[in-house]
């Protein structure tokens, strides 16, 4: 029985293959982790925007667990971060969603302190007009400033609405859909917080679970 002898040239075709499947493998895992360092870097400049990072000394993208509740979201899961300093807690930061904006969906982070008062709303994702609805962006205007320093202490349910509806926040010009749809977003938020009261700090924390 002759055993047929394999050409060269197939042998370094196979040989070849078998390198660029390992360069590749390789690539793929250099840049999954790029990316997952990417979107962490990205997510603490966001929670960066509403509690200084000098505030606090834990690995806030770990130290999180996910709730599922209308008042935070009507449709999906919602992250909440724990902000710490020296292993006391300092504030929540948590994304809240505003279903009923103008063009769809806003996306927003909401840190409450211990006290149950806002440090500070940013949006995060969001498709309202330009020029007008827009302006819930920082880097538009100051309207989404107004909330600092609110809370349900300070500020009966009456007042979580615009002040053309008898309440304290100013609408934005030509958007006032999208300031109800924040403002009530916002007024949902901190009614969660103090419904799960100090719970939210001391459960286990699901940082492991990347989302």
């Amino acid at each position: 029985m002759n055993i047929p002898i394999i050409p060269k040239n197939a042998l370094l075709l196979g040989l070849f293959a078998l390198i660029g499947t390992g360069i590749l493998a390789s690539i793929q895992h250099l840049s999954k982790d790029k990316i997952a360092d990417n979107e962490r870097q990205q997510l603490i400049n966001k929670l960066n925007l509403v509690i200084a990072g000098d505030q606090y000394d834990n690995d806030i993208f770990r130290d999180r667990i996910y709730r599922s509740h209308p008042l935070l979201d009507e449709n999906n899961t919602s992250t909440i971060y724990r902000v710490r300093f020296q292993g006391e807690p300092i504030a929540l930061v948590l994304s809240v969603t505003a279903a009923d904006g103008y063009n769809g969906e806003i996306k927003l982070l909401l840190c409450v302190d211990v006290n149950g008062v806002v440090k500070g709303v940013r949006p995060v994702r969001h498709k309202e007009t330009p020029g007008l609805g827009d302006g819930i962006e920082p880097k538009k205007s100051d309207w989404i400033y107004q909330f600092a320093n609110t809370s349900l202490s300070n500020m009966g349910k009456s007042a979580w609405a615009v002040k053309k509806n008898g309440g304290h926040f100013d609408a934005l010009t030509g958007a006032t859909i999208t300031s109800r749809a924040v403002i009530r977003a916002v007024h949902k938020g901190l009614q969660y917080v103090q419904m799960e009261g100090s719970s939210l700090y001391t459960v286990a924390s699901m940082g492991e679970e990347i989302k």
